[in-house]
């Protein structure tokens, strides 16, 4: 492999820890449609999209009470400033309309350097979650 060439060829997860994986996984699952692969006792795993080389994308939940010694991170004290998924531009609307009835407050924000519109919600935990779509018009 050439020094210059990268070796990354996507994303392959997000984990977080979370304080209360039922509603966490309801969340994910119920309100943004994410497929559930697989729920073990202390962990939740979603597919986001197929991925590379047999590595599908995926969002880990972990239960952090069920760990020892195991520190759940709070969306206040964390790094992570939002995860994103990408929606098509023609549901970004009714997205949009669907999460204001189901209750979520929805904040809206364009990006015309790349040309994206994006939709901002909060899960049970406070994280910060993005839906983005590509708008030429932005």
């Amino acid at each position: 492999m050439d020094i210059r060439e990268k070796s990354i060829k996507n994303l392959g997860e997000i984990a977080l820890r979370v304080k209360d994986l039922d509603s966490m996984q309801k969340f994910y699952e119920e309100i943004l449609g994410l497929e559930l692969m697989k729920r073990f006792t202390d962990s939740a795993f979603f597919k986001i999209a197929e991925g590379y080389g047999g590595h599908t994308q995926i969002l880990a939940l972990f239960d952090g009470s069920k760990r020892p010694n195991y520190k759940v991170v709070s969306a206040e004290t964390s790094t992570i400033d939002h995860i994103a998924f990408a929606i098509s531009l023609a549901d970004f609307d009714l997205e949009k309309k669907r999460l204001e009835q189901l209750g979520l407050q929805v904040y809206t924000s364009e990006h015309s350097w790349v040309h994206w519109r994006s939709l901002y919600i909060k899960d049970p935990e406070g994280n910060e979650v993005e839906l983005v779509c590509y708008d030429e018009s932005v």
